[in-house]
């Protein structure tokens, strides 16, 4: 577990209202509801980056609305999480919410990955690896986008025989 999660698993252990007050904040903007001030200011200490400071609240939110004691399975990231939950609901809509999550910019986000994650309710989710892959999503080339469509992609598609690609004449060459 990351520093930050272990930060807030330890403030969990000790009040219980910490996760209630954190999964309230994700009525307001990342980082708008000063009753969770006390829980991630700590620990971003002088963190000026308002992108940061962001991705730090909306974790914190989304960790304590999906947390459960006991959860079991292996945490997954996101991408495969998602995958896993439309091969087991066999609905369609879960692919176009991804879509829509994988275009998603800074505004529309935290509402996207709040409903991702309700979506997600049994399953055990990898919140380092999302804190992480959150950090670098407006990366201009979109490579943690990318990524995410090739875990979930093949993560659909992992048992099925699908053709090999066909070499153009310049690869054969």
């Amino acid at each position: 577990m990351s520093t930050y999660l272990d930060w807030l698993e330890d403030l969990n252990n000790r009040d219980s209202r910490v996760r209630a007050m954190l999964r309230r904040s994700l009525a307001f903007d990342p980082g708008a509801f000063p009753a969770v001030y006390p829980y991630v200011e700590p620990f971003l200490k002088d963190e000026d980056s308002h992108w940061r400071r962001q991705v730090h609240y909306l974790v914190a939110a989304l960790w304590a609305t999906h947390w459960k004691a006991g959860r079991t399975g292996v945490p997954l990231p996101m991408a495969k999480a998602i995958a896993q939950h439309q091969l087991a609901s066999g609905s369609a809509s879960t692919e176009r919410r991804f879509i829509t999550l994988l275009d998603a910019d800074a505004d529309e986000l935290p509402y996207r990955l709040r409903q991702t994650v309700a979506l997600l309710k049994d399953q055990a989710i990898d919140f380092d690896s999302l804190l992480v892959d959150l950090l670098r999503w407006h990366s201009p080339d979109k490579r943690i986008q990318n990524q995410w469509a090739r875990q979930f992609y093949r993560t659909l598609h992992k048992d099925t025989d699908l053709p090999e690609e066909s070499k153009t004449e310049e690869e054969s060459a």
